[in-house]
């Protein structure tokens, strides 16, 4: 085990506080840390965290609007030397790219891919298929009553078509259908399911497909280490394959809490979806130090609770204890994902520093997190890696 602070000090202070790019390629490959030059870290450049993960896996974040417009310079300076894999946070949801039937609104997801590759990052679209943040027209016809089951196929593909070929040959890789399995694992019963049946999520994949033969597609949801959860993915993903349909890879939200997930249990997910043969990113990664108000720990965005004191108890700071309770827990799920790098295609934050996570106001709003990987003054926390 190497001791990051350690390998900090042996290197001296740089940007961004302790090195977690350093001592991962010290312990990971015995090698002479790297910057973007190529020369060793000697020379007073803090190593990146991709050049860090090179060769194991894309390491990425979930950017907003004011970093794709380049006005939080800070997070922007982050994302460039940090991540070489960018998904949004927001503005390719459908609500937002086609507020109304026909009008689509570019703008923003324009921006954003024009950012991924002015420096040159792997581009990926969240997301096509939601039950959430999608507008509500997109289900209901001029009396406010569910259109038919060929309307609802039609409105789909002509979303999905219009958002995938404008992008084609850009994007890399769709979130094509994003939380469709409940926590036991049967279907969630969205108005996707009740209007068009099952088969909406194999047509979701069909569309995508065709509108850009060489994206990648991808399947995505959150507490993936449920047991029951796992089970109904695995029976998703088997039956898109067994009906001839394109998915090549499993997003595995990393939504974390203090207790839950345990390692273990995702680590049996993980496996049981790389069998299938699709490839696997953790997506949508934070690891959230704040006590939950309910018992499930999902990520569903409609469940919301009132504020109470004692739900925000670090608003004025984290304390030293809960601060290395919070690395030790990240570092553990940093091993597991660096020990099937092989398997594993990309590791996303869903967010660039604890300022900015959306886990300041969900599912309580107005409390004070600290899920991310930087801190609120743009430093890299201290982490303990074995692998």
């Amino acid at each position: 085990m190497k001791h990051l602070q350690l390998f900090f000090e042996s290197i001296g202070r740089q940007t961004f506080g302790v090195c977690l790019s350093c001592a991962l390629l010290s312990c990971l490959t015995g090698c002479v840390a790297k910057g973007h030059n190529g020369h060793s870290g000697s020379n007073g450049e803090t190593p990146s965290l991709s050049d860090a993960f090179e060769g194991k896996f894309f390491i990425g974040a979930a950017i907003n609007l004011a970093q794709i417009y380049e006005r939080d310079t800070a997070s922007v300076n982050i994302i460039k030397k940090h991540f070489n894999a960018i998904v949004p946070e927001n503005c390719m949801k459908s609500m937002f790219l086609q507020p109304a039937e026909g009008k689509f609104f570019f703008d923003d997801a324009d921006r954003f891919v024009a950012f991924g590759e002015r420096y040159g990052k792997f581009v990926t679209g969240h997301t096509l298929i939601w039950h959430s943040q999608t507008p509500r027209w997109f289900f209901v016809d001029s009396a406010g009553q569910d259109v038919s089951r060929e309307v609802m196929i039609e409105r789909m593909r002509s979303h999905i078509t219009a958002t995938v070929s404008r992008y084609r040959g850009r994007i890399r890789g769709w979130d094509v259908v994003n939380e469709a399995v409940e926590d036991d694992g049967s279907l969630r019963n969205s108005k996707f399911l009740q209007i068009i049946g099952e088969d909406y999520l194999p047509l979701a994949f069909e569309f995508a497909h065709a509108a850009d033969p060489d994206a990648q597609l991808y399947y995505n949801d959150y507490s993936m280490a449920i047991p029951a959860k796992r089970d109904g993915v695995v029976r998703l993903v088997k039956s898109l394959q067994e009906a001839g349909v394109r998915i090549d890879g499993v997003g595995m939200q990393g939504h974390l809490n203090m207790d839950f997930p345990c390692v273990e249990e995702f680590e049996k997910s993980l496996l049981a979806f790389a069998g299938l043969g699709v490839k696997i990113m953790i997506t949508e990664l934070d690891l959230s130090v704040l006590p939950s108000p309910r018992q499930s720990a999902g990520a569903e965005v409609s469940q919301t609770f009132e504020y109470q004191q004692s739900l925000n108890p670090y608003a004025d700071g984290l304390l030293a204890a809960v601060e290395k309770q919070w690395n030790e827990r990240m570092s553990a799920f940093f091993d597991l994902f660096l020990k099937h790098r092989d398997k594993i295609t990309r590791v996303t934050l869903w967010g660039v520093s604890d300022g900015d996570s959306w886990k300041n106001d969900w599912p309580v709003p107005g409390r004070t997190d600290y899920p991310l990987l930087f801190d609120r003054k743009y430093k890299l926390k201290e982490l303990t890696i074995d692998n």
